[in-house]
């Protein structure tokens, strides 16, 4: 009886130890953005320390989500009328194959980058709880505005808060 007492009682403390872990750090508005570094379907690799001085739209997204392909083109309208070197937009797939990304892409007409984020690594820095998800990083690299689901990017609000961030 004492033997299994004692058993128990130590699996307990097992079980306690490893599950009071601090949780990972999660990107929070008004802080700095993680860093990544991630390569692009094409083969371009993109770091976030290279994109300072530029606003960064950061959208994850996958193929099979019926949000993120309505919201593809309204960013892509954003894509091309910001400034090229003020604002930087990147569509990092989600648990998705980038043949798949690339042909939807190509179907819709867009033609931002698409990064591909192996094991979700770039995602969870980012607290990513499902897709679309938006991130709205300004120059200095600090992350400002968090977007759950899709949005209508072209909309006059959100090109209007895009643009205070250039502006800034």
């Amino acid at each position: 009886m004492k033997r299994l007492l004692f058993s128990l009682t130590m699996l307990c403390l097992v079980f306690l130890l490893t599950s009071c872990g601090q949780r990972p750090e999660v990107a929070e508005v008004g802080k700095p953005a993680p860093a990544f570094t991630l390569v692009d379907t094409k083969g371009k690799t993109w770091k976030l320390a290279e994109l300072k001085g530029q606003v960064v739209f950061l959208n994850f997204w996958a193929t099979w989500c019926p949000p993120c392909r309505q919201e593809m083109p309204s960013m892509q309208v954003v894509h091309a009328s910001m400034p090229k070197d003020k604002f930087t937009m990147l569509a990092v797939l989600s648990n998705d194959d980038p043949a798949l990304a690339d042909a939807m892409a190509a179907k819709i007409g867009t033609t931002f980058p698409i990064l591909i984020d192996p094991g979700s690594k770039v995602g969870k820095a980012y607290g990513l709880t499902g897709v679309p998800e938006t991130y709205i990083i300004d120059k200095q690299g600090i992350l400002r505005e968090k977007f759950l689901g899709g949005v209508q990017w072209d909309s006059a609000e959100s090109l209007q808060m895009l643009n205070k961030y250039i502006d800034q």
